[in-house]
């Protein structure tokens, strides 16, 4: 499929991009060109904007609520965009990812509409102590100040269940702005869940390392993510 309107009398799967700026900051052109790649390859692509610190002064969990409510609204407006609402996949990276992961986790906070699947880059899952992995004192902020809840209540890898779709995670090994044996801890919860769940580490890579800037790193974590789709079914190989 090439750029042009979606056909309501023939429904696709969708994907939609949250943007990483730690919550405070970023533009939903970061994942424009992954957008454009899903919807050459067939798909609906949005990306969502929600309010971030910055410009809107709020709290980590007003992201989440702003998130929950983009994919609740996409799967009540599936049938004029021309989506399948058994195909809407949530993605995003770093605290995009960290917002994806939670309209695939979190019960509450709003609408408890769900994606199909979760493609996550470099993203926070797990902002509290949880199968054997603790937060590094210091490296980051998980105060109830910054968040508006316990970090809990927000940390996807707390509220994984029977609902939480099969889910793709692409993280950088030497990421240290959110490190990588989070995922990996994420990762753990969701195997003991018995919930699909494939983790790709990527060697030498740090945070955001699949931002269109650095082509290679970009080039074969959209492959991955590509084959993800495919094996789900929602595009031809």
């Amino acid at each position: 499929m090439d750029l042009r309107e979606s056909d309501p009398e023939s429904p696709k799967p969708a994907i939609v991009f949250f943007f990483g700026g730690g919550w405070s900051g970023g533009t939903p052109e970061q994942f424009e060109s992954q957008a454009r790649h899903f919807a050459k390859r067939g798909m609906i692509a949005i990306t969502a904007d929600y309010r971030v610190k910055s410009r809107h002064g709020v709290q980590v969990v007003e992201c989440v609520k702003d998130a929950k409510a983009a994919i609740a609204w996409v799967r009540e407006n599936a049938k004029r965009l021309g989506i399948d609402p058994d195909k809407i996949a949530a993605s995003g990276g770093s605290a995009g990812g960290h917002l994806a992961a939670c309209t695939g986790t979190i019960t509450g906070l709003g609408s408890d509409e769900r994606p199909n699947a979760m493609i996550l880059f470099n993203p926070a899952t797990t902002l509290a102590p949880i199968a054997g992995w603790q937060p590094s004192v210091g490296k980051a902020d998980l105060s109830v100040e910054r968040f508006g809840v316990e970090a809990e209540v927000i940390s996807p890898a707390h509220h994984i269940g029977k609902h939480t779709p099969p889910t793709l995670i692409l993280h950088g090994k030497e990421d240290t702005t959110v490190p990588y044996d989070s995922v990996v801890a994420f990762e753990t919860v969701m195997k003991k869940a018995e919930r699909p769940c494939k983790l790709v580490g990527y060697e030498g890579e740090g945070h955001a390392f699949f931002n269109e800037r650095k082509r290679e790193a970009h080039a074969k974590t959209l492959a991955e993510a590509d084959s993800f789709l495919v094996d789900l079914g929602w595009i031809k190989k």
